[in-house]
């Protein structure tokens, strides 16, 4: 594979101006010649490689986040194709929970079918996020002192054990674990349990925060103070990403957890 796609599924970014240009790459020792349209005039292909497996899938992603939401005629003439594989295209895209369908009734006959992004998928679009988060926290800690930039990670740490509260109350600890696993989950961590004769070990094998953690370590105690808070039960890190290691480990010992499981019964 040529060196211009190969940097695509390696997850680049590829300032190049598409409009016009053909890529060229093999394909069981034959070469294909595939037009990209310059949609938004910006010239920058998504490079998430989920979505350059097709460059027709290209086309009809960034149709939808330009137009907001399209027909299947209005999306077989971007991609300039029939409707009938657009429509292929859609089926795989809402299986990946990329595209959800609206249907638009006007008086008899079959409702109009509108097609639009989800926040998933408009997720997976190059973004200025990092920047914009690393500016405002640098903002934050020259402004305000320690101890209140302390309290503000805690209070975000609050927020999100609060939005998950309702499904944790009044559970057993093993309930808990399972959810808090499941949450963790939903918030981007990659996360699981070890259940020790002495002690609980929470895992993270990955952590959204990460690339923002490198310049704003204490974004660190976000994902500590949740864990704590959703489970009622002190808990302290064990190693960390930022420090070099593997995985992010939190520990919880058997004599803080036991009476609190006991107490649930």
């Amino acid at each position: 594979m040529g060196t211009w796609a190969g940097r695509i599924i390696a997850g680049a970014t590829i300032p190049v101006n598409i409009s016009e240009k053909y890529l060229k790459y093999p394909v069981r020792r034959s070469i294909y010649k595939i037009k990209l349209r310059n949609i938004d005039g910006i010239g920058v292909p998504c490079y998430t490689a989920a979505l350059m497996n097709h460059p027709t899938r290209e086309v009809i992603l960034r149709t939808l986040r330009v137009q907001g939401k399209c027909t299947v005629k209005e999306l077989a003439n971007a991609a300039d194709i029939s409707p009938v594989s657009v429509r292929h295209h859609l089926s795989n895209l809402l299986a990946e929970g990329l595209v959800e369908i609206e249907e638009i009734r006007h008086g008899v006959g079959r409702p109009r079918q509108l097609f639009s992004l989800t926040d998933r998928a408009m997720d997976l679009f190059p973004s200025r996020y990092f920047r914009l988060t690393h500016r405002l926290l640098g903002e934050i800690k020259e402004t305000l002192p320690p101890r209140t930039v302390d309290a503000i990670f805690s209070g975000v740490a609050s927020t999100m054990a609060k939005d998950y509260a309702e499904s944790l109350a009044g559970l057993p600890l093993e309930k808990r674990l399972e959810r808090l696993i499941e949450s963790l989950t939903l918030e981007g961590f990659d996360a699981e349990v070890e259940r020790r004769e002495d002690r609980i070990i929470i895992r993270e094998l990955s952590c959204p925060y990460f690339r923002i953690g490198r310049e704003h370590p204490e974004i660190c105690m976000v994902d500590q103070s949740f864990i704590a808070t959703a489970l009622a039960l002190p808990v302290e890190r064990v190693t960390c990403l930022l420090n070099g290691h593997s995985h992010c480990t939190f520990s919880i010992p058997r004599e803080n957890a036991l009476p609190e499981a006991a107490a649930h019964g």
